[in-house]
């Protein structure tokens, strides 16, 4: 598990646990209807509560077909959110390359820098796990830990505390370490706690309106994170992905409509067919004077049209995606529109809205649709003309939810009528996207939980450990001024900050979370502001529905309505199954104590307790397929994740092997003086390399493809010789010299397309097929 874990002894308790209340814990984070009172939200969190404490062995294992999905659902979740924060720190490491490499190309870089950057790659393998150096210090960052976790007030002031540059490291160790459990609900509504503190300082401490959550700021830095979270992944794959997959295969679709780069490019196709110019276009005009060309309007006019039409089609498909929208990320939406009423009372619901735009659309779903690659939503680089296209789409929605700005580039003004015709509506959705309830109840709930939990732990790198410590440390005068407050307490206990460690030395490691102020809850009934006839009531119901749920369907126990006296009997007097005898025994003591205060009857088949068992079964018997349909769902999400992270894991090893290449040569190390031999010829087939997607187009005709195939040879370091062969011929028909310098840069200027005459290669298949052949060979 990546991050803090909330659950009763067994896997299989939690499954049964969670399913007992009508809203099960798992569903808590996109079911917030408010369709249950406060009274009845308490008692139904009783039920986790008694089961996490009074449960001393794995009495309440369920193993019906609802408690494998769940368990089969809880582990998904907890791969995704290991994943993504592996993906974090990856797409960390390869930002951070991309410029070093790119000045490595251009032979723009010293030996030192040179060293600098291999030990970075160095540092990019796996952590193994290991184990805290010091018993008294892993309880005090035990303790340290769970403060930060469950008070998330020191965060948000951290947050605000620390530099731009500081951030990122920050950001991956809350969001994808303590607040890690992206889909638990404890954590996230403790992580949206966090960010109600932050946005209530910003919106608090921000004079000009016009600059709110615009900015380039930590704060902003922080509400684009949590948009690349599991959740807001799966949200972009189900509403975006198709979408812009079919833009994506328009690729001569050409919607330019800047005036003046549609006049340079008929006057380039002119020139090139006619060789000369007519004396009325002439060369070198300003943007006015191809704005004024009748020939570059007609060509507009239709492009105009048509990209309204796909907008029109990008905003119906994300209004009709409302439903599927994370909750965390309606109710920050919510916060915005709290705040921006709280700050400015007179603002009409416009201006409200083009805040939250300013999140939604700035912060979420713009930059997947002009990045799609990046938010794992495309495999490959879009083609000019579509790339284009999706960053027209993405203007005219941030036009569309802020006010349109037009002064940089006016031609978008011809845009005008998608405004209007959508403005009502945008302002409508985002309204729409505020009404969730809020989770402040059942959070106290849940921290109750927390509290009674003696396996609470945490997933976290040491370094990630000695990194907030450090920074906590710098910036104690602001956070910690009350001497006597936990925090202060803690940091002085703790001493200075350790440096961090050498790659070799860090280790993941587990640990345990507990307060150090922790007050026992004895009195269950004070703590939690409930009876304790409501404590008898939901354990007992919580016992029969288990009991039911072991049950064989269709015998005569099962038959509505149910004799819950007949069904605790032939519970406690069942052969050779002692925990259910256990069961029984304890829903007889459990009925008779329940009559004896009064809460329910024998002579009308104690029908408040029967009643709500019955409907709790009903429900658990529906909730299955809705399990496994989410489960569906997030395993495309997953595998998402997984192939992103394959990409770039084979990036770094392209720039590990490029790097050593270089760093070979400048020390005179050439392949040639070593004396070592050519590598290669790798062969593969015509249908091998399309199958793989390293061909992207090809020319051959079908019939002959079967007797192509291509050889991949390495004469020199970083050099490569693809050439192509048809069976029966000695020699190759054609041959292409690659440089792995021109590979690497070609991807970095969204080049895609490596032409050898017959057939295109895809540039990044290219690549990783060349990691797989030659990176684990000396010299490579």
């Amino acid at each position: 598990m990546a991050a803090a874990k909330l659950q009763a002894p067994s896997r299989a308790s939690t499954s049964s646990a969670s399913s007992f209340t009508p809203v099960s814990r798992q569903n808590t984070m996109s079911s917030h209807d408010g369709s249950r009172s406060m009274r009845a939200s308490k008692r139904y969190s009783v039920t986790a509560l008694y089961l996490s404490m009074s449960a001393k062995e794995k009495d309440l294992e369920i193993e019906d077909d609802l408690a494998r999905a769940q368990k089969a659902l809880r582990e998904l979740k907890a791969r995704i959110s290991s994943q993504s924060k592996k993906n974090f720190v990856l797409e960390k490491d390869v930002r951070y390359l991309d410029s070093r490499i790119a000045l490595l190309i251009q032979n723009r870089m010293a030996l030192e820098e040179q060293n600098e950057v291999a030990n970075h790659l160095d540092e990019a393998a796996e952590l193994q796990e290991g184990f805290f150096p010091n018993d008294e210090k892993t309880q005090k960052y035990g303790n340290l830990l769970f403060l930060l976790q469950s008070e998330p007030r020191h965060i948000a002031h951290l947050c605000r505390l620390v530099t731009l540059a500081e951030i990122d490291s920050l950001l991956q160790t809350v969001m994808f370490t303590i607040y890690g459990n992206q889909y638990e609900s404890r954590e996230e509504h403790l992580l949206l706690t966090m960010f109600q503190s932050v946005l209530t300082y910003q919106f608090d401490n921000t004079p000009d309106y016009s600059s709110l959550l615009r900015a380039n700021t930590p704060v902003s830095r922080m509400m684009t994170t949590y948009t690349r979270r599991g959740p807001g992944q799966s949200y972009l794959k189900q509403v975006l992905a198709e979408r812009i997959n079919s833009l994506i295969e328009l690729k001569d679709l050409d919607l330019e409509i800047n005036p003046l780069k549609v006049y340079e490019k008929m006057v380039s196709e002119i020139e090139e067919s006619q060789g000369t110019l007519p004396p009325n276009m002439p060369k070198g005009v300003t943007a006015e004077q191809a704005a004024e060309n009748e020939k570059v309007q007609a060509i507009i006019a239709p492009r105009l049209t048509m990209l309204m039409e796909i907008a029109n089609s990008f905003l119906s498909t994300i209004i009709a995606g409302l439903d599927e929208t994370p909750y965390g990320i309606r109710w920050i939406c919510k916060q915005i529109r709290s705040l921006s009423k709280r700050k400015y009372p007179d603002a009409s619901d416009h201006t409200v809205c083009t805040l939250i735009g300013g999140f939604f659309f700035l912060r979420f779903i713009n930059p997947a649709i002009v990045t799609p690659r990046s938010y794992m939503l495309i495999d490959g680089t879009p083609a000019d003309n579509p790339k284009r296209t999706l960053t027209y789409i993405a203007k005219m929605l941030q036009n569309l939810a802020n006010k349109p700005s037009y002064a940089k580039e006016p031609y978008m003004v011809k845009l005008q009528p998608f405004i209007q015709q959508n403005k009502e509506r945008i302002n409508k959705f985002m309204l729409d996207l505020c009404e969730v309830q809020d989770f402040y109840e059942s959070l106290e709930m849940d921290n109750y939980v927390a509290l009674s939990k003696k396996d609470l732990e945490l997933s976290i790198t040491l370094n990630e450990v000695y990194a907030t410590h450090e920074l906590l440390e710098r910036h104690a005068a602001e956070l910690a001024k009350d001497e006597s407050s936990h925090l202060s307490v803690l940091l002085h206990e703790l001493g200075s900050a350790p440096a961090q460690l050498p790659r070799k030395e860090n280790r993941v490691i587990n640990l345990p979370l507990f307060s150090k102020w922790e007050t026992p809850l004895d009195d269950l009934t004070a703590a939690l502001d409930i009876t304790q006839e409501e404590v008898y009531f939901m354990e007992a119901k919580s016992t029969f529905v288990v009991i039911m749920r072991s049950l064989p369907a269709n015998t005569p126990l099962t038959r509505r309505p149910l004799r819950l006296d007949r069904i605790a009997e032939a519970a406690a007097t069942t052969r050779n199954d002692s925990v259910m005898v256990k069961k029984g025994i304890r829903s007889i003591e459990l009925l008779s104590q329940l009559q004896e205060l009064g809460v329910i009857d024998k002579s009308d088949g104690f029908a408040l307790l029967r009643d709500e068992i019955e409907q709790e079964l009903v429900h658990l018997g529906s909730m299955k397929d809705k399990v496994v349909e989410e489960s569906r769902k997030l395993e495309e999400v997953y595998r998402t994740i997984r192939d992103h992270n394959s990409y770039l894991i084979n990036q770094l090893e392209t720039y590990k092997s490029y790097l050593h290449n270089v760093r070979g040569q400048s020390e005179g190390k050439t392949r040639k003086q070593q004396k070592h031999q050519v590598l290669g010829p790798y062969k593969f087939t015509h249908q091998q390399l399309e199958k793989e997607g390293v061909i992207q187009k090809s020319n051959v005709p079908e019939n002959r493809r079967a007797n192509i195939y291509f050889n991949f040879t390495s004469p020199l370091p970083g050099t490569f010789v693809i050439s192509l062969h048809y069976k029966g011929r000695n020699r190759g028909l054609l041959e292409l010299d690659l440089k792995l310098d021109d590979l690497l840069e070609m991807q970095k200027d969204n080049q895609e397309e490596l032409d050898l005459e017959y057939v295109l290669f895809n540039v990044s298949k290219v690549l990783v097929l060349l990691n797989k052949r030659f990176t684990r060979k000396k010299g490579w």
